[in-house]
């Protein structure tokens, strides 16, 4: 399991021009499940984002996580992320997990995250979005399980 988390200002995501998921400052995660991937690895991912120390405190340092500044998530699935690039000009998509267990562990993910406090708004599952983002800082991270 893969998640890009950027720290944002604000950011919504838009369905056919309507927008579907919207939040002000806290974190975009777009989230890729691999085949094989459980919900063990679900739960610690959004565990681990959540409690990632990215925002900056009174000294200008990076020591507040997504709680502390009451930020929100937006959570996007984004099966791209396991895109192989290394042969050819086309990426292939062989890693990437089957939608409905995709679906599955995307929601697994997105419920632990509201488990622990977390305001959520996602993106809709294997649907044509367009994410907006303005990202703070830019601050950018992979994480993995």
């Amino acid at each position: 399991m893969r998640a890009v988390v950027q720290r944002v200002r604000e950011a919504r995501v838009k369905v056919d021009g309507n927008v579907v998921g919207e939040i002000q400052r806290g974190l975009v995660i777009l989230l890729g499940v691999r085949k094989g991937d459980d919900e063990e690895k679900a739960k610690w991912l959004a565990k681990k984002c959540a409690g990632l120390r990215i925002f900056e405190d009174e000294k200008g340092l990076m020591n507040l996580a997504l709680s502390d500044v009451g930020g929100s998530a937006l959570v996007v699935s984004q099966f791209t992320l396991y895109g192989d690039c290394e042969k050819g000009r086309r990426p292939s998509f062989t890693d990437a997990a089957a939608p409905d267990e995709a679906e599955h562990l995307y929601r697994v993910f997105i419920e632990t995250l509201r488990q622990d406090g977390i305001r959520v708004d996602t993106g809709i599952f294997q649907a044509r979005m367009l994410v907006e983002i303005a990202n703070d800082g830019p601050v950018t991270l992979i994480v993995e399980r």
